[in-house]
Protein backbone atom coordinates (compact mmCIF):
# COMPACT_ATOMS: atom_id res chain seq x y z
CA UNK A 1 0.00 0.00 0.00
CA UNK A 2 1.25 3.48 -0.82
CA UNK A 3 0.52 4.79 2.67
CA UNK A 4 3.29 2.53 3.97
CA UNK A 5 5.94 4.27 1.87
CA UNK A 6 8.57 5.72 4.20
CA UNK A 7 10.13 8.99 3.11
CA UNK A 8 12.44 10.75 5.53
CA UNK A 9 15.78 12.40 5.91
CA UNK A 10 17.99 14.20 3.40
CA UNK A 11 16.54 14.39 -0.10
CA UNK A 12 17.86 16.55 -2.92
CA UNK A 13 15.99 18.60 -5.51
CA UNK A 14 18.40 17.80 -8.33
CA UNK A 15 19.60 20.46 -10.73
CA UNK A 16 19.49 19.61 -14.41
CA UNK A 17 23.01 20.06 -15.81
CA UNK A 18 23.33 21.53 -19.29
CA UNK A 19 26.13 21.66 -21.82
CA UNK A 20 25.83 23.79 -24.97
CA UNK A 21 22.09 24.10 -24.50
CA UNK A 22 21.38 20.39 -24.08
CA UNK A 23 20.92 18.20 -21.03
CA UNK A 24 24.32 16.92 -19.93
CA UNK A 25 23.47 13.32 -19.13
CA UNK A 26 27.04 12.36 -18.27
CA UNK A 27 27.11 15.08 -15.64
CA UNK A 28 23.72 13.90 -14.38
CA UNK A 29 25.11 10.37 -13.97
CA UNK A 30 28.06 11.75 -12.00
CA UNK A 31 25.73 13.72 -9.74
CA UNK A 32 23.57 10.68 -8.99
CA UNK A 33 26.64 8.57 -8.17
CA UNK A 34 28.05 11.32 -5.96
CA UNK A 35 24.81 11.73 -4.04
CA UNK A 36 24.69 8.03 -3.33
CA UNK A 37 28.26 8.19 -2.01
CA UNK A 38 27.43 11.23 0.12
CA UNK A 39 24.40 9.68 1.82
CA UNK A 40 21.52 11.44 0.08
CA UNK A 41 18.37 9.45 0.85
CA UNK A 42 16.16 10.32 -2.13
CA UNK A 43 16.60 12.07 -5.47
CA UNK A 44 14.05 14.51 -6.89
CA UNK A 45 14.61 15.26 -10.60
CA UNK A 46 12.55 17.72 -12.66
CA UNK A 47 11.35 19.94 -9.83
CA UNK A 48 11.75 23.69 -9.55
CA UNK A 49 15.51 23.35 -9.00
CA UNK A 50 15.68 21.08 -12.05
CA UNK A 51 14.31 23.86 -14.28
CA UNK A 52 11.33 21.75 -15.25
CA UNK A 53 9.47 24.73 -16.80
CA UNK A 54 12.07 24.91 -19.59
CA UNK A 55 12.53 21.19 -20.23
CA UNK A 56 10.58 19.94 -23.22
CA UNK A 57 8.62 16.70 -22.90
CA UNK A 58 11.36 14.52 -24.32
CA UNK A 59 13.99 16.06 -22.04
CA UNK A 60 11.71 15.82 -19.02
CA UNK A 61 11.04 12.15 -19.62
CA UNK A 62 14.70 11.42 -20.37
CA UNK A 63 15.99 13.09 -17.19
CA UNK A 64 13.62 10.99 -15.08
CA UNK A 65 14.50 7.80 -16.98
CA UNK A 66 18.23 8.44 -16.62
CA UNK A 67 17.97 9.23 -12.90
CA UNK A 68 15.98 6.06 -12.25
CA UNK A 69 18.38 3.95 -14.28
CA UNK A 70 21.46 5.36 -12.57
CA UNK A 71 20.00 5.17 -9.05
CA UNK A 72 19.04 1.55 -9.80
CA UNK A 73 16.78 1.21 -6.79
CA UNK A 74 19.44 2.23 -4.27
CA UNK A 75 17.44 5.27 -3.16
CA UNK A 76 13.90 6.39 -4.04
CA UNK A 77 13.46 8.61 -7.08
CA UNK A 78 10.66 11.15 -6.67
CA UNK A 79 9.86 12.48 -10.13
CA UNK A 80 8.61 16.01 -10.55
CA UNK A 81 5.68 15.55 -12.92
CA UNK A 82 3.31 18.34 -11.94
CA UNK A 83 1.57 20.77 -14.27
CA UNK A 84 -1.23 23.32 -14.33
CA UNK A 85 -2.89 21.04 -16.87
CA UNK A 86 -4.32 17.92 -15.27
CA UNK A 87 -4.04 15.97 -18.52
CA UNK A 88 -0.37 16.92 -18.85
CA UNK A 89 0.38 15.99 -15.22
CA UNK A 90 -1.29 12.62 -15.80
CA UNK A 91 0.75 12.03 -18.95
CA UNK A 92 4.06 12.92 -17.27
CA UNK A 93 3.24 10.85 -14.19
CA UNK A 94 2.35 7.78 -16.25
CA UNK A 95 5.71 8.04 -17.98
CA UNK A 96 7.53 8.42 -14.65
CA UNK A 97 5.84 5.31 -13.32
CA UNK A 98 6.81 3.35 -16.42
CA UNK A 99 10.38 4.65 -16.10
CA UNK A 100 10.65 3.22 -12.60
CA UNK A 101 10.11 6.28 -10.39
CA UNK A 102 9.17 5.45 -6.82
CA UNK A 103 6.92 8.48 -6.29
CA UNK A 104 5.81 11.71 -7.91
CA UNK A 105 6.12 15.32 -6.76
CA UNK A 106 2.98 17.24 -7.70
CA UNK A 107 3.16 21.02 -7.61
CA UNK A 108 -0.02 23.04 -7.07
CA UNK A 109 -1.58 23.85 -10.48
CA UNK A 110 -0.12 27.26 -11.31
CA UNK A 111 -1.26 30.34 -13.24
CA UNK A 112 -4.85 29.27 -13.86
CA UNK A 113 -5.51 29.46 -10.08
CA UNK A 114 -8.00 26.63 -9.49
CA UNK A 115 -10.21 26.53 -6.43
CA UNK A 116 -9.53 24.07 -3.61
CA UNK A 117 -12.17 21.82 -5.17
CA UNK A 118 -10.32 22.00 -8.48
CA UNK A 119 -7.05 21.14 -6.77
CA UNK A 120 -8.68 18.07 -5.20
CA UNK A 121 -10.06 16.92 -8.55
CA UNK A 122 -6.59 17.42 -10.07
CA UNK A 123 -5.01 15.25 -7.35
CA UNK A 124 -7.76 12.65 -7.75
CA UNK A 125 -6.95 12.13 -11.42
CA UNK A 126 -3.23 11.70 -10.69
CA UNK A 127 -4.02 9.35 -7.81
CA UNK A 128 -5.60 6.92 -10.30
CA UNK A 129 -2.16 6.23 -11.84
CA UNK A 130 -1.08 4.35 -8.72
CA UNK A 131 2.21 6.15 -7.98
CA UNK A 132 2.78 7.58 -4.47
CA UNK A 133 2.15 11.33 -4.48
CA UNK A 134 4.02 14.07 -2.63
CA UNK A 135 1.99 17.27 -2.75
CA UNK A 136 4.19 20.32 -3.39
CA UNK A 137 2.64 23.31 -1.65
CA UNK A 138 4.56 26.36 -2.89
CA UNK A 139 2.26 29.37 -3.34
CA UNK A 140 5.16 31.79 -3.97
CA UNK A 141 5.72 30.02 -7.29
CA UNK A 142 2.20 28.99 -8.20
CA UNK A 143 -0.18 31.64 -6.88
CA UNK A 144 -2.21 28.81 -5.31
CA UNK A 145 -1.95 27.49 -1.77
CA UNK A 146 -3.38 24.17 -0.67
CA UNK A 147 -5.16 24.70 2.63
CA UNK A 148 -4.59 22.36 5.54
CA UNK A 149 -8.17 21.15 5.11
CA UNK A 150 -7.52 20.31 1.44
CA UNK A 151 -4.33 18.42 2.23
CA UNK A 152 -6.04 16.47 5.00
CA UNK A 153 -8.88 15.58 2.63
CA UNK A 154 -6.45 14.51 -0.09
CA UNK A 155 -4.55 12.31 2.39
CA UNK A 156 -7.72 10.69 3.71
CA UNK A 157 -9.55 10.27 0.40
CA UNK A 158 -6.81 9.27 -2.04
CA UNK A 159 -4.82 6.09 -1.55
CA UNK A 160 -1.58 7.33 -3.08
CA UNK A 161 -1.18 10.70 -1.35
CA UNK A 162 1.60 10.02 1.17
CA UNK A 163 3.43 13.28 1.85
CA UNK A 164 3.63 17.02 1.37
CA UNK A 165 6.63 19.16 0.50
CA UNK A 166 5.79 22.16 2.65
CA UNK A 167 7.07 25.40 1.14
CA UNK A 168 4.57 28.02 2.26
CA UNK A 169 7.04 29.50 4.74
CA UNK A 170 4.34 29.32 7.43
CA UNK A 171 5.18 27.15 10.42
CA UNK A 172 1.56 27.11 11.51
CA UNK A 173 0.78 25.04 8.40
CA UNK A 174 3.16 22.31 9.56
CA UNK A 175 1.77 22.41 13.07
CA UNK A 176 -1.86 22.28 12.00
CA UNK A 177 -1.20 19.54 9.46
CA UNK A 178 0.75 17.40 11.95
CA UNK A 179 -2.07 17.77 14.48
CA UNK A 180 -4.72 16.83 11.93
CA UNK A 181 -3.33 13.68 10.29
CA UNK A 182 -0.34 11.38 9.83
CA UNK A 183 0.76 12.62 6.41
CA UNK A 184 4.56 12.77 6.05
CA UNK A 185 5.71 16.40 6.08
CA UNK A 186 8.93 17.32 4.27
CA UNK A 187 10.48 20.77 4.39
CA UNK A 188 10.62 22.56 1.06
CA UNK A 189 12.78 25.38 2.45
CA UNK A 190 16.32 24.62 3.63
CA UNK A 191 16.27 27.38 6.22
CA UNK A 192 13.07 25.98 7.80
CA UNK A 193 14.14 22.33 7.97
CA UNK A 194 14.96 22.49 11.68
CA UNK A 195 11.71 24.12 12.84
CA UNK A 196 9.57 22.01 10.50
CA UNK A 197 11.19 18.80 11.75
CA UNK A 198 10.85 20.02 15.34
CA UNK A 199 7.11 20.30 14.67
CA UNK A 200 6.79 16.81 13.24
CA UNK A 201 8.39 16.96 9.80
CA UNK A 202 10.43 13.97 8.66
CA UNK A 203 13.00 15.49 6.34
CA UNK A 204 13.78 17.99 3.61
CA UNK A 205 13.83 18.17 -0.17
CA UNK A 206 16.90 20.37 -0.25
CA UNK A 207 18.46 22.85 -2.65
CA UNK A 208 21.71 23.27 -0.70
CA UNK A 209 21.99 19.47 -0.66
CA UNK A 210 23.09 19.73 -4.30
CA UNK A 211 26.50 20.88 -3.07
CA UNK A 212 26.58 19.93 0.65
CA UNK A 213 24.62 16.65 0.74
CA UNK A 214 26.52 15.20 3.68
CA UNK A 215 25.93 18.32 5.79
CA UNK A 216 22.20 18.21 5.07
CA UNK A 217 22.19 14.52 6.01
CA UNK A 218 23.82 15.40 9.36
CA UNK A 219 21.09 17.97 10.03
CA UNK A 220 18.21 15.62 9.29
CA UNK A 221 19.82 12.71 11.16
CA UNK A 222 20.14 14.87 14.27
CA UNK A 223 16.53 16.04 13.97
CA UNK A 224 15.22 12.50 13.51
CA UNK A 225 17.27 11.37 16.53
CA UNK A 226 15.65 14.10 18.63
CA UNK A 227 18.97 15.84 19.33
CA UNK A 228 17.65 19.34 18.76
CA UNK A 229 20.56 21.04 20.53
CA UNK A 230 23.07 19.55 18.10
CA UNK A 231 20.67 20.06 15.20
CA UNK A 232 20.42 23.73 16.11
CA UNK A 233 24.20 24.09 15.93
CA UNK A 234 24.24 22.39 12.52
CA UNK A 235 21.45 24.74 11.40
CA UNK A 236 23.46 27.76 12.56
CA UNK A 237 26.54 26.44 10.73
CA UNK A 238 24.65 26.06 7.45
CA UNK A 239 22.47 29.15 7.74
CA UNK A 240 24.74 31.55 5.80
CA UNK A 241 24.58 29.24 2.79
CA UNK A 242 20.85 28.65 3.25
CA UNK A 243 20.58 32.37 2.53
CA UNK A 244 23.43 32.46 0.00
CA UNK A 245 21.89 29.98 -2.42
CA UNK A 246 18.74 32.12 -2.56
CA UNK A 247 20.41 35.48 -3.17
CA UNK A 248 18.74 35.33 -6.58
CA UNK A 249 15.93 33.13 -7.85
CA UNK A 250 16.54 29.40 -7.44
CA UNK A 251 18.28 27.62 -9.16
CA UNK A 252 20.53 30.47 -10.34
CA UNK A 253 22.82 30.58 -7.25
CA UNK A 254 23.02 26.83 -6.61
CA UNK A 255 24.02 26.14 -10.22
CA UNK A 256 26.66 28.86 -9.99
CA UNK A 257 27.94 27.34 -6.75
CA UNK A 258 28.11 23.87 -8.28
CA UNK A 259 30.00 25.23 -11.26
CA UNK A 260 32.47 26.92 -8.91
CA UNK A 261 33.00 23.53 -7.28
CA UNK A 262 33.52 21.82 -10.64
CA UNK A 263 30.41 19.66 -10.41
CA UNK A 264 28.62 21.00 -13.49
CA UNK A 265 29.03 23.63 -16.19
CA UNK A 266 27.79 27.12 -15.37
CA UNK A 267 24.82 26.96 -17.70
CA UNK A 268 21.19 27.85 -17.14
CA UNK A 269 18.23 28.35 -19.47
CA UNK A 270 16.43 31.56 -20.29
CA UNK A 271 14.52 33.27 -18.88
CA UNK A 272 16.87 32.40 -16.00
CA UNK A 273 20.21 34.18 -16.34
CA UNK A 274 23.63 33.48 -14.80
CA UNK A 275 24.32 34.72 -11.29
CA UNK A 276 25.06 38.44 -11.18
CA UNK A 277 28.76 39.35 -10.84
CA UNK A 278 28.30 41.12 -7.50
CA UNK A 279 27.06 37.90 -5.88
CA UNK A 280 29.81 35.59 -7.13
CA UNK A 281 32.60 36.59 -4.78
CA UNK A 282 30.45 36.47 -1.62
CA UNK A 283 28.99 33.09 -2.64
CA UNK A 284 32.45 31.68 -3.31
CA UNK A 285 33.58 32.91 0.12
CA UNK A 286 30.65 31.14 1.80
CA UNK A 287 31.49 27.95 -0.04
CA UNK A 288 35.11 28.10 1.07
CA UNK A 289 34.02 28.68 4.67
CA UNK A 290 31.90 25.53 4.37
CA UNK A 291 34.92 23.52 3.19
CA UNK A 292 34.06 23.44 -0.52
CA UNK A 293 37.01 23.70 -2.90
CA UNK A 294 36.21 26.50 -5.32
CA UNK A 295 37.92 26.09 -8.68
CA UNK A 296 37.03 29.36 -10.32
CA UNK A 297 35.02 32.50 -9.74
CA UNK A 298 33.92 34.09 -13.00
CA UNK A 299 32.95 37.76 -12.72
Amino acid sequence: MSKQMKLEGAMVALVTPFADGRVDFKALDRLVDWHLEQGTQALVPCGTTGESPTLDYDEHDAVIERTCRRAAGRVPVIAGTGSNSTAEAVMLTKHAKDAGADATLQVNPYYNKPTQAGCLRHIEEIDKIGLPIILYNIPSRTGVELTVETMVRAFSQFENVVAVKEATGKLNVTTELARACDITILSGDDNLTLPIMACGGRGVISVLGNILPREIRILTDLCLAGDLAAARQQHFKLYPLFAGVFVETNPIPIKAAMAMAGLIRDEIRLPMTPLSPQHRGPLAALLRQAGVTVEEVRV
